[in-house]
C-alpha cells in the first residue's frame, strides 16, 4: 500500500480562506488523499512533528478537526537520533527546522510520497536525496489518476 506523509500545511489548508481557486482545489485534492486514506488505498504516517505543530494553533475546533485526522493514520513516526541528524543536515541545504524534522520523518516511516502545499519546499526537493517523491496534493491526485 502507498504510504503517504501530509505536511501540516496540508491539514489547515481546508481551513483557509477558499476565495483563491488554487486553494479550493488543492483543498478538493487533499479530500481526496484523506477519503483514499480511510477506504485504504493510501497509508497514512503520521509524526510527533504534526502533534506538536497542531497543538501551538490558537483555533481550538481547528486544532480538535487535526487531531482527529490521526486516527487515520496506520503508524506514528517518533523522535530518535536518526531525525535529529536527517533534519540538521536538511537544514544545511536552506530547509526550514520544522519542514527539515516532518522531511526526516518521513524518511524514517519510508514514506513513498510528502504532500504539501509549500511551493519553496517542493522547489528544493531535487537537493535532498531522498527517496520519496514532495508534490502537491493536486499534483499528486492527478498523476494518481492518470496511472
Amino acid at each position: 500500500m502507498t504510504k503517504i506523509y501530509l505536511d501540516m500545511n496540508i491539514y489547515n489548508r481546508p481551513f483557509d480562506d477558499q476565495v483563491q481557486v488554487r486553494i479550493r482545489l488543492e483543498t478538493i485534492a487533499i479530500f481526496s488523499v484523506l477519503q483514499r486514506i480511510k477506504e485504504g488505498e493510501f497509508s497514512l504516517l503520521w509524526s510527533f512533528m504534526i502533534d506538536y505543530e497542531n497543538s501551538l494553533n490558537p483555533y481550538n475546533d481547528v486544532r480538535q478537526e487535526i487531531e482527529m485526522a490521526s486516527a487515520l493514520a496506520n503508524e506514528t513516526v517518533v523522535p530518535d537520533d536518526f531525525i535529529i541528524a536527517k533534519a540538521r543536515e536538511f537544514e544545511t541545504i536552506g530547509i526550514r527546522p520544522r519542514d527539515a524534522i516532518h522531511l526526516a520523518c518521513a524518511l524514517k516511516g519510508e514514506a513513498e510520497y510528502f504532500l504539501t502545499c509549500d511551493k519553496k519546499l517542493i522547489k528544493k526537493s531535487s537537493e535532498l536525496g531522498i527517496n520519496f517523491k514532495i508534490m502537491n496534493p493536486l499534483k499528486f491526485i492527478e498523476d494518481w489518476e492518470v496511472s
